[in-house]
């Protein structure tokens, strides 16, 4: 081997060291964004993958209910209680399971643009489900939606943000984060059913009417009042 193809050699060992090492002294989130970028599983990849023990899961709860796999389901982030439910939505709705919410930055109140850190609020879909997240895995809320953006306009606001994902882990800027077990379980559960047959209900609490006061501009108060209802449709006790 040449002088020179042996420094070439060294050169690349030496980087794949220096790659190795900072990703050990970065922690998890270092090793969780190498295996994302590097990885190229499909939606049908990561079903069966977690097939063996998310599938059960699923068929004991929809058993205890007496019922088979929902034809439609919502899921319900409630951000003052950090708490998800998940319910089939065939009547009459049942909650089928719940989860601690692991992560999730900002306070009670909607998203109003980048950098916030908030939350969204509001009645909202899947849009796509991504099986090689560094969070794991993740469900992306279509937020902004065609609502939000007719807001804004009339508010004067642009840069509404994006990316506002359901997904594991526990470290979260603007998202929810319920941990690698948890979106498993969800992720499993959208694909099986249909992306197309979920929607996504982001409240700022079990009673979101609750958080409106005087103060709170008149979208606002309108969105609550709609999101109260969606809930209340699921079976919890929404009052003025």
């Amino acid at each position: 081997m040449g002088q020179r193809r042996r420094g070439w050699l060294w050169v690349v060992l030496l980087a794949l060291l220096v790659v190795g090492v900072g990703a050990w002294l970065a922690g998890p989130w270092a090793v969780r964004e190498i295996r994302a970028r590097l990885s190229n599983a499909t939606v049908a990849d990561r079903v069966a993958q977690t097939q063996p023990r998310v599938g059960p899961i699923w068929e004991a709860r929809w058993e205890s209910q007496g019922r088979g796999k929902p034809a439609r389901v919502c899921i319900v982030v409630l951000k003052a209680e950090r708490e998800v439910r998940v319910y089939d939505v065939s009547e009459p709705p049942v909650m089928l399971a719940t989860y601690s919410v692991t992560a999730a930055s900002g306070g009670i109140g909607p998203k109003l643009r980048e950098g916030d850190r908030q939350v969204p609020e509001g009645l909202y879909r899947v849009e796509f489900l991504n099986p090689n997240s560094r969070f794991h895995l993740s469900i992306r809320v279509d937020y902004p939606n065609d609502e939000d953006r007719t807001i804004a306009l009339a508010d004067g606001r642009r840069n509404l943000g994006g990316d506002i994902m359901i997904h594991g882990g526990a470290a979260s800027v603007g998202c929810v984060a319920i941990g690698d077990d948890a979106i498993e379980e969800m992720f499993w559960l959208v694909a099986s059913v249909g992306q197309e047959n979920v929607e996504v209900v982001l409240s700022p609490s079990a009673r979101p009417i609750a958080a409106i006061t005087k103060d709170t501009p008149a979208w606002v108060g309108e969105r609550y009042r709609a999101v109260g209802a969606r809930l209340a449709g699921l079976g919890m006790a929404q009052t003025e």
